[in-house]
């Protein structure tokens, strides 16, 4: 059985996003420690917060990340794939009617909802609305200039079926199309409501048209990253809460302040199990578990020059909160969990060259330069041989399908503690890279492992000073 560590979805079927929700993702690309500090601190934030906090993810899962999921059970957060509100925003699911049914339902709903009533079919299709220009209209039908007509009592009027006094004309739209790409229809529209409808078309609620014109702003937590390149796109539509982070700052700006942790250490992971212990808390063994995972991947099996004693007392911390009796690590060490991690998400033969340079790589600007790192993980070095072409097209594809200067893969041996750089595009001003250039054109970067310690520094320093 899956073990539900989040409330359901707000786009699921049937159901609508508020606006107090709160969701806690990574950056795009996302890698373990990405959706792992995403799925424990939205648990600290609804544990020690009280908030409606659920965690997402800006992109598919990885490999590792795959296997650590399912290794412990847990669900993969919501996708988001961008920040822009959406219909099922605005959308209020008010009471129904349906079609055959007298006026007098329709009317004693509108009564409640500020004159509006849904007529849906018994299958759940949206028939129309009765608004009070739909009745208006359908008075003046029944009424007319003649006497013998203005005489109908009210009691006739209310037994008619709700279809006859129903605007069935009002727009229907998706729950999840985002509001700017219909902004300027609904404003030439003459209507003032709308449908709302799931994927299968049924119905989900109406949204008013004011409503529609000024959404509520998505409101987020960033987690293992800062920079606007790295988030989810439409950031600037969203409403971010709070950042928590272990990189670089390029942090983007917020119309208030807001709460802002950039620590270094070895994970982002690292921090909310500092933070959960600050609340005088523990997590549960599978999200203490997702943690570890996420802490021991980002440090290499705190191998990795980024870790510091925070992250091995980290470690400790959460092996003793996930290893329990009754968690699905029990027997298990930081040493052989840490392993099995690691080489769930290594290796070049079972995976895609296009997969390979897109599912953990990182944007950035420098200088005049756009580029990209992705990073790969292999337990040795000569795996890349038999892959290098391909790799390098799909290099070469990504580069130009997301107009870039260039791109870069880094092909990390954690067993050894090297890597082998693949750059496609290279601008002069790397050529004095300070790693061996091999025949094969890679260049070999001796106790080079760490993408955000090691090797961006060195990259940016030589963009920025050309």
């Amino acid at each position: 059985m899956v073990m539900k560590v989040q409330p359901e979805l707000a786009t699921q079927r049937g159901t609508l996003a508020t606006m107090s929700r709160m969701y806690v993702i990574g950056h795009v690309n996302p890698d373990t420690d990405s959706i792992a500090s995403a799925i424990g601190y939205a648990w600290l934030l609804r544990e020690r917060d009280g908030e409606d906090a659920i965690s997402a993810r800006a992109g598919a899962l990885n490999p590792q990340t795959t296997w650590v999921l399912k290794r412990l059970n847990i669900d993969p957060p919501v996708l988001l794939s961008d920040a822009s509100p959406r219909f099922e925003a605005v959308a209020t699911r008010l009471n129904t009617t349906t079609p055959d049914l007298p006026l007098s339902e329709g009317w004693a709903i509108a009564s409640r909802t500020g004159g509006i009533a849904p007529v849906v079919e018994e299958d759940g299709t949206p028939y129309g609305l009765i608004t009070g220009l739909s009745l208006f209209h359908f008075l003046e039908q029944q009424l007319g200039p003649h006497p013998r007509q203005q005489e109908m009592k009210i009691a006739d009027l209310l037994n008619v079926p709700c279809r006859e006094a129903c605007d069935t004309q009002v727009p229907r739209f998706p729950h999840n199309t985002r509001i700017r790409d219909v902004i300027y229809r609904i404003l030439r529209e003459e209507h003032n409501e709308f449908i709302v409808v799931d994927e299968n078309q049924l119905y989900l609620g109406v949204a008013r048209q004011r409503d529609v014109i000024n959404p509520p702003r998505l409101r987020l937590v960033l987690v293992d990253h800062n920079e606007k390149q790295q988030a989810i796109s439409a950031l600037e539509e969203a409403e971010i809460v709070e950042i928590l982070d272990h990189h670089r700052l390029g942090n983007p700006s917020t119309y208030v302040p807001i709460r802002f942790t950039v620590d270094v250490v070895g994970s982002t992971s690292t921090l909310v199990s500092e933070k959960t212990e600050e609340a005088g808390l523990s997590a549960p063994p599978e999200i203490a578990g997702v943690m570890l995972a996420g802490l021991l991947s980002d440090t290499l099996i705190l191998s990795s020059p980024t870790t510091t004693e925070r992250d091995r007392a980290a470690a400790r911390r959460l092996a003793r909160w996930a290893f329990v009796r009754t968690g699905h690590l029990h027997g298990e060490t930081i040493d052989s969990f840490g392993k099995q991690v690691i080489e769930a998400g290594a290796g070049l033969e079972t995976r895609d060259p296009a997969e390979i340079v897109g599912s953990d790589r990182k944007t950035y600007e420098a200088g005049r330069y756009k580029f990209t790192i992705a990073q790969v993980e292999v337990t040795n070095l000569l795996q890349l041989d038999d892959h290098l072409d391909s790799l390098n097209d799909a290099l070469r594809e990504l580069r130009e399908s997301n107009g870039l200067d260039f791109a870069m893969l880094m092909v990390t041996d954690v067993v050894r503690g090297s890597s082998r750089l693949l750059i496609n595009n290279m601008p002069y001003v790397l050529q004095d890279l300070p790693y061996l250039k091999q025949s094969d054109g890679t260049l070999l970067a001796e106790g080079v492992v760490s993408r955000k310690k090691q090797l961006l520094p060195t990259i940016l320093s030589m963009l920025e000073e050309a």
